[in-house]
């Protein structure tokens, strides 16, 4: 993904979250427009379908049980967007501590996503919408300096 397209998005993601908004949307109105759990499961699919060909992080990922990954990501994914799921993981920043993740690696799975939501058709409100709700896990998965 082009660095500036990026920054417009961080910054589009940044804005959305730092301002009151006029109206509350429903509960699962995001949760919808991602497709529901099939919509989660094809945008989780093909995110990690992309992780191992990302040469900045596929090394990360190659001790990892992308299996439960997958299904721990999905389920955060759609416990976020409101729908009707419980997290069965552990805290992020319990399960992240020790791993030492930088921000370019955070960023590089940030873009992935960002693909695998445009290859699975997602509208870029919505997939903004998602980034803005997960942002603030960045502190707990990220390692401080």
């Amino acid at each position: 993904m082009k660095a500036s397209l990026f920054r417009c998005r961080l910054a589009a993601i940044l804005y959305c979250v730092s301002i009151p908004h006029a109206y509350a949307a429903a509960p699962d109105d995001l949760y919808r427009a991602l497709g529901e759990t099939a919509g989660i499961n094809r945008i989780v699919d093909e995110m990690l379908r992309i992780v191992p060909e990302d040469g900045r992080i596929a090394a990360s990922f190659k001790d990892t049980n992308m299996k439960r990954l997958g299904i721990l990501i999905k389920e955060q994914f759609c416990v976020q967007s409101g729908g009707p799921c419980t997290y069965s993981g552990d805290p992020m920043r319990e399960t992240h501590e020790q791993l030492g993740i930088r921000s370019a690696q955070f960023n590089a799975l940030v873009e992935d996503l960002q693909l695998a939501m445009e290859r699975c058709g997602i509208d870029a409100a919505s997939q903004n919408r998602l980034l803005a709700l997960l942002a603030p896990m960045k502190r707990d998965i990220v390692a401080p300096r």
